[in-house]
């Protein structure tokens, strides 16, 4: 198992303690280093080489999402987890930019906490393996490189329902490995093909699902789509 070396970035060293020992919960991660000012989050990557930082982004003296944009631009071979109480949209879409690997709202749960630190881990002995990808291995890095956004609670976009989300996973689940067309969804839960492509769509997004397509016989190819078996909701 790869051991995965983690820095903890926090103000509030109440929290940083709480972080620390949920990693220390978590097979195959240590905390080498805690940091509660960004001035000595500097102090520590000029010693250490982690793989991975647990950033919170409101600091009294500064942002965690310039501290990003600096290991960037620094070209830190480091990955971010950003954990923060910041729910405003601009900041997740500064975290992508930034390529920030998850972005967990406080206050965190250890299940939350658990998941985003094995897709890490997941995602980090893929890479490490990795030679030349083929396109399926690139598709499958990059969505779980993104932010985990949850399935449950208000983390879904606007229009998008949970209840449904879960119907169609229910369902994908029964088939197994079997791939399915955005018609033959509608029909399953009783909407229309357009509005099964837009939550179809919307899972292959969150890398959950995966997308094939059926030549047939003639005519155009049909888009089916699959569970990826290799997505933590799967």
């Amino acid at each position: 198992m790869t051991l995965v070396e983690v820095v903890i970035v926090e103000d509030n060293k109440k929290v940083s303690r709480t972080h620390q020992a949920f990693v220390e919960k978590i097979g195959g991660f240590v905390v080498t280093g805690i940091a509660n000012t960004i001035a000595e989050a500097r102090l520590l990557l000029e010693n250490l080489e982690p793989d991975l930082i647990l950033l919170d982004i409101y600091f009294p003296e500064s942002n965690g999402i310039d501290f990003l944009r600096e290991l960037r631009a620094a070209h830190r071979n480091t990955d971010v987890i950003l954990i923060t109480a910041a729910r405003e949209v601009e900041m997740l879409h500064s975290a992508l930019q930034g390529g920030a690997f998850d972005y967990m709202i406080k206050p965190v749960f250890f299940e939350r906490f658990q998941e985003s630190l094995e897709n890490y881990r997941k995602y980090k002995e893929q890479m490490d393996k990795a030679g030349t990808l083929t396109q399926e291995e690139a598709d499958r890095l990059f969505r779980k490189s993104a932010p985990a956004v949850a399935l449950d609670g208000n983390d879904v976009p606007k229009g998008i329902d949970t209840v449904t989300l879960k119907s169609i996973l229910a369902i994908f689940a029964e088939e197994g490995n079997g791939a399915m067309s955005a018609s033959e969804m509608g029909n399953r839960i009783g909407v229309s093909r357009t509005t099964a492509r837009k939550y179809l769509e919307y899972l292959i997004a969150e890398g959950i699902l995966t997308i094939h397509l059926d030549y047939g016989t003639k005519g155009r190819p049909e888009r089916k789509y699959r569970l990826d078996h290799d997505s933590p909701s799967a």
